[in-house]
């Protein structure tokens, strides 16, 4: 990611700082993050669980509650919140049942199934709800009005159908995962590996095999499979990226997509497909794609 520079809506801008805390051989470093949040002077601690644009693995529940047990050892109060996009109904629990005081994620992916056209979702601690309620609307009215969308069926019915949906899409990334390792190229998880989410990324070594496997994607897609992505500059990346979603939503990435920044190792970060059948079909043509 970029950055936004002189911004007068940061949050550097409305006094708040940030520090970050790498993971360590894919797992977080308890030792120093005991030790920095000692201090006592943290108010949040965010824990991302999917890769983003990065080569380190999804992180698991299991790795989560961990963490969140470390912390808990050194300080009651702070604020834990899990960003958990992608990984929503991929494992048996959620990150609010292993000691999350905040979650949040996007409805354009696993929870709105396809199905959900806009909108994210919050969940937690209820005067935490309601302080995120206040900020979204306005205080003292809160979560006791705000928009709908004019998508309340939408919603309800993508999270009737997420677990099915969250199922095609890993087995669209498990079938995809084993094709392409066998065909040679790295790919991350393993088809037999744990998942925490529904991302696949295979490394294609080369801008043209990134270029040819999205644009393959885009034509297996039930929409818009007649036009061709190309890379581009995109505000708040530092490298062009290419992204391929023939979607019926714009930008509902738990239909299947593909996409990827123009930079060494060239990585295809592939998720979703609302059903096996398609995501298979779609797999299929970016390897023609990638044979040509």
């Amino acid at each position: 990611m970029g950055f936004l520079g002189n911004s007068k809506s940061s949050l550097k801008e409305f006094g708040i700082k940030y520090e970050q805390i790498d993971l360590k051989d894919n797992d977080f470093d308890i030792e120093k993050i005991q030790q920095r949040i000692s201090s006592k002077n943290i108010k949040l601690i965010e824990i991302q669980r999917s890769r983003g644009y990065s080569t380190r693995k999804s992180l698991t529940i299991e790795k989560i509650e961990k963490v969140i047990k470390a912390i808990r050892e050194i300080d009651k109060e702070v604020i834990i919140m899990v960003d958990n996009c992608y990984g929503e109904f991929v494992e048996e629990k959620e990150p609010i049942e292993v000691g999350a005081d905040i979650v949040v994620g996007s409805l354009m992916k696993n929870l709105g199934a396809g199905i959900a056209t806009s909108g994210a979702y919050i969940v937690g601690k209820k005067d935490l709800i309601e302080l995120c309620s206040e900020r979204l609307t306005a205080p003292g009215i809160g979560k006791e009005i705000g928009p709908s969308l004019n998508q309340n069926t939408q919603l309800i019915k993508g999270l009737f159908f997420a677990p099915s949906v969250v199922k095609s899409a890993l087995k669209t990334a498990i079938f995809a995962s084993r094709i392409l390792e066998k065909l040679g190229y790295k790919v991350d998880p393993k088809y037999d590996e744990k998942r925490a989410d529904i991302v696949q990324t295979i490394s294609l070594g080369t801008e043209n095999n990134l270029v040819k496997f999205c644009q393959g994607i885009q034509s297996g897609s039930p929409i818009d499979s007649n036009t061709i992505p190309e890379p581009g500059d995109m505000g708040g990346y530092e490298d062009k990226v290419i992204m391929a979603a023939g979607t019926f939503t714009q930008g509902s990435t738990i239909e299947l997509s593909c996409d990827g920044p123009i930079r060494p190792p060239y990585i295809a970060y592939m998720q979703g497909g609302l059903t096996y059948e398609y995501g298979k079909l779609g797999i299929l043509k970016a390897i023609e794609f990638l044979g040509d």
